[in-house]
């Protein structure tokens, strides 16, 4: 968002991200999906350096460096692969048969990728204009969801055009000044739904939320810790401040039949009378603080259910917890549970579904001539095998990967690309679902309308 204002001086944007020199495997994704919804041209640049620039005699793995160049592809950007020219000035014949073997597929590729646009359906909103952070925890949190359930999904602020989206989703921290809120307003008026969590909607005195539509009333600041700080969206090491929660219904779908912990603390809120309540909060006895103590962590939840959780009213869904967050911080796999469920609810038949883990990302890009849908998987899992930053070694491939599209049309033809091999297709609802036999790494599935 710091650059929109200047875009106009610029012909293109260059993304430098080599997720081994601090930026991590979650920079480029949030910056691409910002990026290309400005209109200009987007390069993506990593390195062929095991760490960073002016690593000499250093070489990425090779996985790691197609997963690099094929999330460009699949974003929508093009690729650029960085190097640091040696003081002989001689090129080193390792790097560029690296490099080469990467480009070499690239270029097979490219026809599936040239004017290609995103297809998409979600907005996740970021609040860096509001936090100042480039990595906002709250929208990796929510970027780490959305790509682990499959969804199309853009990142937008408050200057981007909500309309062309049907889900918008507010994690965490979202100040609604005037403009804001009425932009908000008119995108639900419109028929678009919403899901926010924590103080994402609150007026920027803090006092209460700025629209009806979120279901909720504040009733109060929460506690706060022996410096007299808010405690609320806090990460404490040893659970001081937690509550818990039970959800029921479709928002539990998956879950145990149990109370959870939420780590860190929610807002205090009411539920507005025609609003639903999907889960409540369940307090703790006490909160550990220097005069109550409990064991190792957190203290016991007391089992008796209090104020809301999580409810809906209308099109609008709101957490009162900061999930996006708390998923950055540890990953909760109930946290993320909870939203999927409730972008269900919200968007019953979403662009893609897939039976594939979570580990398995997706993009459909759309070409106009020929008219298609090139679908991009790819399954690529970084690990952090060292102290510093995570990488990539091994290929693991998926075999029998079942998935299904909503398709803007009657098809006629699925295949791999740029291999070639046509894949069997059934036509159900308005979906198509085909059965993808290997996935190795990156593989794009061009469906003909």
């Amino acid at each position: 968002p710091r650059h929109r204002e200047a875009q106009d001086a610029y012909t293109h944007w260059e993304l430098e991200s080599l997720p081994s020199g601090g930026w991590g495997y979650m920079h480029f994704p949030l910056a691409q999906r910002y990026a290309r919804t400005l209109g200009l041209d987007c390069l993506g640049m990593t390195g062929k350096f095991h760490t960073f620039w002016g690593d000499f005699q250093s070489y990425k793995n090779e996985a790691a460096l197609q997963f690099e160049c094929f999330q460009m592809l699949a974003l929508g950007a093009k690729c650029s692969i960085g190097d640091q020219l040696h003081p002989t000035g001689r090129l080193d014949r390792a790097t560029y048969d690296l490099v080469g073997s990467v480009y070499r597929q690239v270029a097979a590729k490219e026809p599936w990728c040239r004017g290609a646009t995103p297809v998409t359906e979600i907005a996740l909103f970021t609040p860096e204009e509001f936090t100042g952070q480039r990595l906002t925890p709250e929208t990796i949190g929510a970027i780490r969801m959305l790509q682990e359930g499959g969804h199309q999904f853009d990142i937008v602020d408050s200057q981007s055009d909500f309309s062309p989206y049907s889900v918008l989703v507010l994690p965490d921290i979202a100040p609604f000044g005037s403009e804001l809120a009425a932009k908000v307003e008119a995108f639900l008026a419109g028929g678009g739904k919403v899901i926010a969590s924590f103080e994402a909607g609150l007026r920027p005195d803090g006092a209460d939320f700025a629209l009806a539509a979120w279901g909720v009333q504040k009733t109060g600041d929460g506690p706060r810790d022996e410096t007299g700080a808010l405690v609320r969206g806090r990460n404490f090491p040893r659970g001081d401040y937690v509550d818990y929660l039970t959800a029921t219904g479709a928002l539990a779908r998956g879950m145990r039949d149990v109370e959870h912990v939420m780590y860190m603390r929610g807002m205090e809120v009411a539920a507005a009378e025609d609003a639903e309540v999907l889960a409540r909060v369940v307090p703790a006895y006490f909160d550990r603080t220097w005069r109550h103590f409990c064991s190792h962590r957190q203290t016991p939840s007391t089992g008796e259910e209090a104020g809301p959780a999580v409810v809906r009213r209308g099109n609008v869904i709101y957490f009162a917890h900061p999930i996006f967050r708390q998923y950055n911080q540890n990953a909760p796999r109930w946290c993320k549970l909870m939203f999927l469920n409730g972008l269900d609810l919200l968007l019953p038949d979403p662009l893609l579904r897939h039976q594939g883990p979570s580990t398995l990302l997706t993009a459909i890009n759309a070409q106009a001539d020929p008219q298609r849908w090139v679908v991009h998987l790819l399954h690529y899992i970084p690990e952090r095998r060292g102290l510093d930053f995570d990488i990539i070694e091994d290929v693991i491939p998926l075999h029998e990967l079942a998935v299904s599209l909503r398709a803007p049309g009657p098809v006629t033809r699925v295949r791999t690309v740029p291999e070639g091999e046509e894949l069997s297709f059934a036509t159900v609802g308005g979906r198509v679902n085909f059965i993808l036999p290997r996935l190795h790494g990156h593989q794009m599935v061009e469906v003909t309308f």
